[in-house]
């Protein structure tokens, strides 16, 4: 079992520098955690989420832009995210009653919270009047259910926005034509003060700025259509969408130049074009500066200009961007086999906790391997990770990762900044394999990092 002798035969994607996760790699710390759950397990690094809130923040408050941040849920289920939302002043943005619940628990006033997704349930709808959550109206039905619903205590109406389609994604399941939102707009100002409508949102794929802007311009007319006919209209939800880097520009670009089937377990195939964008200039709270900068189509002022200029609000509902560097997946290598030129790892859980594998997709960067036998052999040695239920598509990591120490039994695979999406957006216990906890990092500047279990740990 000897080493490849270079690493250029292994295309790989380093990720950017990350000092809290190092400091916690340097404790020594989860070897006793991996032990102590006998399984793989997160770690959460909240303090990175305060960082990147209150950036964005800054970001809206130097463009003098009066705006809202809302952490969507859906990309983290930890507890801990959603109160330091709440601690930071920032709103939640939830698509279900328990996401709803668990805001609202976990210290999320209910005005500050938005309620999106199509075809809200009944029971949703209904706690988001009670607590006076803003909805995203996403139909004229949605729509009628609402002013149909009993009003909040103290006759406070339902707080609704419109959801548009967006032009340039018309066959998206989101969201309503412009027939269908004027229709909404007749119906907002005929239902009295059963409904509050406050203005209009969008959901829109991808990450392209231009776009993003461009719709947030159109948003702001249809902010002055629904004025003129008596509606408030004050607010604009441009969604989220702002990318996020893993890696650097040169590792992202060398990357996908070198790539080949032959790189990967059984020569898999992943088209490109399905892959995350794992650079990008600009990325989180510099994407919403440059998109604050952006000249919409059908102006020649900024966005920020415009939102200005309109007197409204931007409302934007990030995850992935309030998540970066705020967590790793830790695993332990349960076997290894030799294939002839790489070996196979098999890990102690599934690609279900690493949830890129499900999009037709790889998570691509690149695992870091943590021996607990000092001795291990260095050099390169190329391995695939595959997890440890009896499918053969269960892989974490089709590709051959050139790790610089011979992988054994024993030995600790940390996969880097997962927070976002990546954790436990399609966990589950297959297998009756228990789902990894989430360990709650308080401090990384002690020898010892301060731990915890996250509120949704059973």
């Amino acid at each position: 079992m000897t080493p490849s002798t270079t690493t250029s035969t292994w295309p790989r994607l380093p990720v950017l520098p990350d000092a809290a996760t190092d400091a916690v790699v340097a404790s020594g710390l989860l070897a006793e955690l991996a032990h102590a759950f006998g399984g793989p397990f997160h770690f959460l690094l909240p303090d990175a989420f305060d960082v990147n809130l209150q950036a964005m923040q800054d970001v809206l408050a130097s463009a003098g832009v009066n705006g809202v941040v809302y952490f969507a849920k859906k990309a983290n289920k930890a507890a801990v995210f959603a109160e330091r939302a709440a601690a930071g002043g920032a709103g939640v943005d939830v698509a279900s009653a328990g996401e709803l619940r668990e805001a609202l628990g976990h210290g999320v006033r209910g005005e500050h919270l938005v309620v999106t997704g199509p075809a809200k349930a009944p029971a949703l709808l209904r706690l988001a009047v009670q607590h006076g959550a803003l909805i995203a109206i996403d139909a004229i039905d949605e729509l009628d259910a609402v002013i149909t619903l009993p009003p909040a205590g103290q006759g406070h109406p339902a707080r609704v926005l419109l959801r548009a389609l967006p032009s340039v994604q018309p066959d998206s399941r989101f969201g309503m034509a412009a027939a269908e939102l004027v229709t909404a707009m007749d119906r907002c100002a005929t239902a009295g003060d059963a409904i509050r409508m406050e203005g209009f949102s969008f959901h829109l794929s991808g990450y392209a700025l231009q776009p993003r802007a461009d719709l947030a311009a159109r948003l702001i007319d249809l902010c002055r259509m629904a004025r003129a006919r008596g509606l408030q209209a004050g607010r604009i939800s441009i969604g989220g969408g702002l990318p996020i880097s893993y890696t650097d520009a040169d590792s992202w670009h060398t990357f996908l130049t070198q790539h080949h089937a032959r790189h990967y377990h059984t020569g898999k195939k992943f088209p490109p074009a399905d892959f995350y964008p794992y650079h990008s200039a600009p990325s989180g709270p510099a994407a919403l500066a440059a998109l604050l900068q952006t000249r919409p189509h059908t102006t020649g002022a900024t966005l920020a200009d415009i939102i200005r200029d309109a007197g409204v609000q931007l409302l934007l509902e990030p995850g992935r961007a309030l998540l970066d560097r705020a967590g790793a997946t830790v695993f332990t290598i349960q076997g290894v086999k030799d294939r002839g030129g790489y070996r196979l790892l098999t890990v102690d859980g599934t690609s279900l906790s690493l949830s890129e594998q499900w999009f037709n997709s790889e998570y691509l960067p690149d695992p870091q391997i943590i021996p607990q036998d000092h001795a291990a052999p260095a050099g390169v040695f190329p391995a695939s990770v595959g997890g440890a239920t009896c499918l053969e598509s269960d892989m974490l990591t089709w590709r051959k990762i050139a790790f610089p120490h011979l992988p054994r039994a024993g030995d600790l695979l940390l996969y880097p900044n997962t927070a976002g999406y990546q954790m436990d957006s399609n966990e589950s216990p297959f297998h009756d394999l228990p789902l990894p906890p989430k360990v709650v990092i308080d401090r990384t500047d002690h020898p010892r990092p301060r731990w915890r279990l996250d509120r949704h740990f059973t």
